[in-house]
């Protein structure tokens, strides 16, 4: 007895050491980490996370139902596409042609009123705040130094059109694999502020695309800056509420009444995530109302044309909008690193959401394999209708 006794002793004071030197070496977030994940069976960030974190309103007002295609539903999946949104462990999957509801399909218990991580769909979400900042006078210009805001950075060439582009020559860090790197710390930590702004230009802002969220969050922080509100708040004022988004939804944020996590963590439902791509879809107006200007938008889904680490020229990113060709269709989309596509077509007049737990592996694909796969299954839809 005395032997288990001993033994639970160094194992409590082994702990204690440990929880002890995760403090003092910065890396507290781990214990929410393993909170978060191995301890209730899961190995990473999920689409369900919003139960384990602080999050914020982002409000919704009146909500505009969308039309029904007399068409509705009418395609039914063959055996081979129901593989597919299996395969990739889909929850939701909409496609919306002329403004009408043509085809909804849910799995695994999620519905049309679940709310669901998008990730790095919210980077887009940021880039459109930004835009309507602009269009209000509260910021001049992409060309805009990013000093005028944050005077961390004084001395420093960077502009508000790098951050947007990926180009800030910044080393962040983007790696999800890493328990000691800046993608941890921002998800599970306490303070992405004073962590954002640690890290240091190493490359002249804009000769170089690197995919960082890190460049988000900056924008993030100016965005508070300029308009005096929170993400969530002037994002629900100048988006979520205008585009008459049905349900209220959920913003991630660091600590009480702390910074939302605006490289990800934006969740919401399938039908009211494909509001925003009707809204890029119509150049960035909503029934007639603009709410960004024109050359915001043209800007957004226009090649950033800069080399990335390997020397290849990026053609395909804009301003956090990622944009893509099928089959020489052109289309512009969000994404997200579990296969969140907030995809607008425009040729077809189109635009479809999918949700999900997984996607192709193949991350540095320019435009990810499943996604291709998931515009087959729309051209046949698009067929019927």
């Amino acid at each position: 007895m005395k032997m288990i006794r001993k033994l639970f002793l160094f194992l409590l004071t082994l702990l204690g050491v440990a929880i002890i030197s995760l403090y003092l070496t910065g890396n507290k977030h781990l214990l929410k980490a393993v909170k978060s994940t191995y301890l209730v069976g899961k190995t990473g960030p999920t689409i369900d996370d919003y139960t384990k974190f602080i999050n914020r309103t982002v409000a919704a007002k009146q909500a505009q139902k969308w039309a029904i295609s007399k068409n509705y539903n009418s395609y039914q999946l063959s055996q081979s596409e129901e593989a597919l949104f299996k395969k990739w462990e889909s929850s939701a999957f909409v496609v919306i042609q002329n403004k009408e509801i043509v085809f909804e399909k849910y799995w695994d218990g999620y519905s049309d009123q679940s709310l669901t991580n998008s990730f790095s769909v919210a980077k887009s979400f940021t880039s459109l705040c930004i835009g309507a900042a602009i269009k209000e006078g509260k910021i001049k210009s992409t060309n805009q130094l990013v000093s005028d805001f944050l005077p961390e950075y004084n001395g420093s060439d960077l502009r508000i059109k790098d951050l947007l582009q990926m180009s800030s020559g910044i080393e962040f860090g983007e790696s999800y694999g890493d328990p000691f790197g800046f993608m941890a710390k921002a998800y599970y930590g306490t303070n992405i502020y004073e962590l954002t702004l640690s890290k240091k230009q190493v490359k002249p802002a804009g000769t170089e695309w690197k995919y960082q969220g890190g460049n988000t969050l900056l924008l993030s922080f100016i965005l508070e800056k300029v308009t005096g509100q929170t993400l969530s708040d002037y994002f629900a004022q100048n988006f979520w509420q205008p585009i008459g988004a049905a349900n209220d939804a959920l913003w991630t944020i660091d600590h009480e009444n702390g910074r939302e996590r605006s490289y990800c963590c934006f969740y919401s439902n399938a039908k009211d995530y494909a509001r925003i791509g009707q809204l890029m879809l119509d150049s960035g107006g909503w029934n007639n109302t603009e709410l960004i200007d024109l050359n915001y938008f043209l800007a957004s889904i226009s090649p950033v044309n800069l080399p990335d680490e390997l020397g290849n020229q990026v053609t395909h990113y804009g301003y956090q909008w990622w944009l893509g060709e099928y089959k020489g269709v052109s289309f512009h989309y969000a994404r997200g690193i579990l296969g969140q596509y907030i995809v607008s077509v425009p040729k077809w007049n189109l635009i479809f959401v999918r949700l999900g737990k997984k996607r192709d592996p193949a991350r540095g694909a320019v435009v990810p394999s499943d996604l291709f796969d998931y515009l087959e299954v729309v051209e046949r839809i698009k067929e019927t209708n």
